[in-house]
């Protein structure tokens, strides 16, 4: 019987157990998941919570129910992976062996990278991060309570979960107070630490205007050092200091602590592979799936969903000794909300940009690419059925894995 372990029961993992089990003989595989909690948290609901869109409890089910017969699941914290021996070492002192090893162990804020940050006198009082439950959840409370002020919006260091959140929270926080009819009394201002809220240029000429249109100030190439708890402002390495009142920030985010414990990982804790087949660049029974690895993709559900479309062929071929066919292209694609009931689509990957045209059918779409409208954020919001009941489950979804350039088409950027 040979050992397939997958580390991490998140969207990535239980993705590919949902669908290698369907792959993998019984007789000849199991398949364990091990993770640390049971609970599976509905990660893109976490922007819209603050916004009261929806409740936590409507963003949280048990990890279990998710998995397919014949998968074993281990709630345990893990101590190490030891890859030299071909297996991983829980909290608790047992050994369990694998032959081939999946890591999907995520990225997480770290606000303890970034001194003051989570200082006790600030850390959810009037500094907030929205990629956890707990902490939307506060930011929910503080929100509703608001009298107005400055409020910053601020990116510490890229990658991040979602690299179009943070310009969402800011859309969705200038309609939230516009709607409380209080607009006038708050002051927005984004920072972030590249040149601009929109980087590439077609997205850049075609949506560049959001921030200005919404009077959201933009204080751009922000690397910060620290935060001043006392006098509640950011401070940059170069000097500048952005004062707040209510500051949503988006820590330093890093891979488990679990890949440095096991000397596997880069500075930020990714496991480097190769970005076209997610195999692990030292280790030749181990791959790395969803946000553990440091491909240079988003870190969001849908690099996830289109890798493992095709990493899951692969690993069958790769382990009955055949050649991986299917190369990832990187492709991303992400609704972004821009408030009063309206948003965006984006679809990218390694080497193109986002563009205009349509999504998914060409010239029918019915979803407009780069261009706000009332269909994107509905599809947004059906997002959430479609992700519990049919993407991690790994039942198919009719978009191609890789990304299509029917249906788009460049925008002159002169």
């Amino acid at each position: 019987m040979k050992r397939l372990v997958v580390l991490g029961g998140g969207t990535a993992g239980t993705m590919v157990v949902n669908k290698l089990r369907k792959k993998l003989k019984d007789e000849e595989w199991s398949i364990t998941v091990i993770d640390k909690d049971n609970d599976h948290i509905y990660q893109p609901g976490l922007l819209l919570l603050p916004f009261g869109v929806y409740r936590p409890e409507e963003l949280v089910k048990k990890r279990a129910h998710f998995f397919p017969r014949g998968v074993k699941f281990i709630q345990s914290a893990i101590d190490k992976i030891v890859p030299e021996s071909n297996h991983v070492l829980l909290a608790g002192g047992q050994i369990i062996e694998y032959d081939q090893l999946v890591i999907a162990t995520g990225t997480s804020p770290r606000p303890d990278q970034t001194p003051g940050m989570d200082d006790p006198a600030i850390w959810r009082k009037s500094v907030f991060d929205f990629f956890t439950l707990e902490g939307s959840t506060a930011l929910r409370d503080a929100l509703t309570a608001w009298s107005g002020g400055r409020l910053v919006i601020h990116i510490t260091e890229m990658p991040i979960k979602c690299p179009v959140a943070p310009l969402e929270f800011a859309f969705l926080a200038d309609a939230f107070f516009e709607e409380r009819k209080m607009r006038d009394d708050v002051e927005i201002i984004y920072v972030t630490p590249l040149e601009g809220a929109f980087t590439k240029p077609t997205a850049s000429k075609r949506l560049g205007t959001m921030l200005e249109d919404r009077n959201i100030k933009l204080e751009p190439d922000f690397m910060v050092d620290h935060i001043d708890p006392e006098a509640k402002t950011l401070v940059s390495m170069d000097e500048r200091e952005v004062p707040f009142d209510l500051l949503v920030t988006i820590p330093l985010n890093m891979g488990d602590d679990l890949i440095a414990r096991s000397g596997m990982g880069n500075d930020l804790n990714y496991v480097p592979v190769d970005k076209e087949t997610f195999l692990s660049k030292s280790y030749s029974n181990v791959f790395v799936l969803g946000d553990a690895s440091d491909i240079p993709a988003s870190k969001a559900g849908s690099v996830a969903h289109f890798a493992i479309e095709l990493f899951t062929e692969n690993f069958v071929d790769y382990v009955e000794g055949r050649t991986m066919k299917h190369r990832f292209d990187g492709h991303a694609n992400c609704f972004i909300e821009s408030g009063h009931g309206k948003g965006l689509l984006i679809d990218f990957n390694y080497t193109t940009e986002p563009l205009t045209g349509k999504f998914p059918i060409p010239v029918i779409g019915p979803l407009p690419l780069l261009k706000e409208s009332r269909l994107n954020h509905m599809g947004k919001l059906a997002f959430r059925w479609i992700y519990w009941n049919m993407l991690i489950k790994g039942r198919r979804i009719p978009i191609p894995a890789l990304m299509s350039m029917a249906g788009k088409h460049q925008v002159t950027t002169k």
